[in-house]
């Protein structure tokens, strides 16, 4: 996997899907607050007028020169739980995002949350 700090680097670059298909644009970086790894990245994905950020998770992701791609497919992304463009992932959202990848979810032992936006 890639470093936290190295991937925001590629913040406006291409987000591919599985097949090589172009999602959008990398927006940011979601890690897991226990390990401060990266764990979802968000895509600007929509129409001009109505842009959000969609979830995808990073696990099995690959970096090329000018890109990211992911392990999931277009269409799936774009189904998948979304903020504004300068929205926040609420602590009642988080469970939705895993569930939408059929990740299992499990807060923190003090209720903490899962992901922390880097």
């Amino acid at each position: 996997m890639f470093e936290a700090s190295d991937i925001r680097e590629w913040r406006g670059h291409d987000v591919l899907d599985k097949d090589g298909h172009k999602i959008g644009a990398l927006e940011s970086i979601y890690v897991e607050t226990g390990t401060d790894e990266p764990f979802f990245a968000t895509v600007t994905v929509g129409l001009p007028t109505r842009r959000r950020l969609a979830f995808v998770p990073l696990a099995g992701a690959t970096v090329g020169p000018g890109y990211l791609k992911v392990t999931h497919s277009k269409d799936r992304v774009k189904k998948a739980p979304s903020i504004e463009i300068d929205g926040e992932l609420t602590a009642t959202q988080e469970p939705e995002v895993f569930a939408h990848y059929e990740l299992t979810y499990a807060p923190g032992a003090g209720g903490e949350r899962r992901l922390g936006r880097r």
